[in-house]
């Protein structure tokens, strides 16, 4: 079957699998590298054009929908893509998204964060008919795995890469028929993106739920005002403690550690760095969760 994918490198997986089924690539849409940890594309880039795909960076537009069209391209595939496909019924036969989450549960643009907090027993990803409305369409199939007590932001990344490379290679070899058979979406949830406010760390809070927080966010980072500096945490560590210090009492720092008093421990920063300005300027004038 001959395809166009609109990914990233975190879903490179399931790009190779679609190639390794048989299908045949035409074409890779991607998006600028915004974030180099997260949302690099050079080895996509690089595995399309082995294989003979073009590739465009800008923003899927009805035209490219129709180009697909006169190009023969049977099915879009689309997974960690941050720009809305435009309608695409007329153009090509087939569209699909790849989802981080078991839909119905999850929609939304980045679920992982909150899958961790809220302490899901399980996760996976699913692939869906394209829809007008966000992550809602009918169902082609899931890929679920149980989640550990001590998930963190990392573990789960790559798990869902795992798991969206696993779900890929069965929707490749029997598309027609998961095609025939989607199921509908009924209830489920929609998670918006989160904001500068859901990551900040509160210090008045329990050391054990500040761990959570922070391994929730992991490298895209929690937020805490520090000595009335913002700082991006990415890891940290903690334990219980009586101490007479009131909460986010800095009470030592050694290198890139800081210690921080808690209701009932101590937090540990391990790793962190000065907010950048953007940060800084959606939480100016808050005073910290102190």
């Amino acid at each position: 079957m001959r395809f166009a994918i609109a990914t990233i490198d975190r879903y490179i997986g399931i790009f190779e699998s679609f190639c390794q089924a048989g299908w045949i690539p035409l074409k890779l849409f991607t998006v600028p590298v915004r974030d180099p940890e997260f949302g690099t594309q050079h080895s996509s880039i690089a595995f399309a054009e082995r294989r003979g795909a073009s590739i465009q960076l800008s923003r899927i537009t009805p035209q490219d929908i129709a180009d697909l069209g006169r190009a023969s391209c049977e099915t879009l595939i689309v997974a960690g893509y941050d720009w809305k496909i435009p309608p695409w019924e007329a153009g090509i036969q087939h569209a699909v998204n790849f989802h981080p989450s078991p839909l119905p549960e999850g929609r939304g643009p980045y679920p992982l964060p909150r899958a961790i907090l809220e302490q899901r027993p399980f996760w996976g990803v699913a692939c869906h008919r394209l829809s007008a409305a966000i992550d809602a369409g009918d169902i082609l199939a899931t890929e679920t795995f149980a989640l550990r007590l001590d998930e963190c932001h990392e573990s789960l990344n790559l798990r869902v890469q795992m798991a969206g490379r696993r779900l890929a290679e069965r929707v490749a070899r029997d598309f027609a028929e998961l095609w025939r058979t989607a199921v509908p979406q009924e209830g489920g949830s929609y998670w918006p993106r989160t904001t500068m406010h859901d990551r900040l760390i509160d210090f008045a809070r329990p050391v054990d739920e500040l761990l959570l927080h922070v391994r929730a966010y992991g490298r895209t980072g929690s937020v805490a005002s520090v000595n009335g500096t913002w700082l991006i945490v990415k890891r940290a560590a903690g334990w219980h403690e009586m101490h007479p210090h009131n909460p986010g009492t800095v009470v030592q720092v050694y290198g890139h550690g800081i210690v921080i008093a808690v209701r009932d421990g101590y937090l540990a920063l391990l790793e962190s760095d000065m907010a950048p300005p953007h940060v800084s300027a959606e939480l100016a004038g808050h005073p910290g969760k102190i």
